[in-house]
């Protein structure tokens, strides 16, 4: 069985092709992704690293499906379990509101007893505000798609890296 489950919400296809690519540096014998919009609150159970992938919408709005799933989520024991989140937006079109929706994620998380992995360095982007910002890092990998995919690669590998590192200490 795989150790990873990756849930992701996705409107446009980016955030799946983020969580694809994540299984393809782990392999598909350690990963398992799971589309939001179909996961069922024992999914999430089964794990004992839990990626989570969200874009932001508009002027700071969570996905979809995750808006659904959230409130499901408040059953769920993620006590001793680690959590990494990755988020996608639009830095030039929302700078005011980059990433909100990883910060929301985030949010939910820190209470629940588990363990945040996987925050990501500043360094590189140009935008106002994010809920997604804490202690001068983002909560997570931040990825915009729209005005710097040709760095999503490198930052996917990089940040991978680093989350595979946290596993074994």
């Amino acid at each position: 069985m795989a150790n990873i489950g990756v849930f992701y919400g996705s409107s446009t296809g980016n955030t799946e092709t983020i969580a694809e690519d994540i299984r393809d540096f782990f392999g598909p014998s350690e990963v398992e992704i799971f589309d939001i919009a179909t996961a069922q609150v024992t999914d999430f159970e089964n794990y004992s690293l839990l990626i989570f992938g969200s874009s932001t919408w508009g002027l700071g709005a969570l996905q979809d499906d995750w808006e659904v799933m959230l409130p499901k989520l408040q059953k769920i024991n993620f006590e001793n379990k680690k959590i990494a989140l990755y988020g996608l937006g639009d830095q030039d079109t929302y700078p005011d509101t980059f990433l909100d929706a990883m910060g929301v994620l985030h949010a939910f998380f820190v209470d629940k007893n588990c363990q945040i992995i996987g925050s990501w360095p500043l360094d590189g982007y140009s935008f106002k505000a994010s809920k997604a910002v804490q202690k001068g890092r983002f909560v997570g990998l931040a990825l915009d798609e729209d005005t710097q995919s040709k760095l999503t690669p490198g930052r996917l590998k990089q940040w991978l890296e680093n989350i595979y590192k946290s596993l074994n200490e």
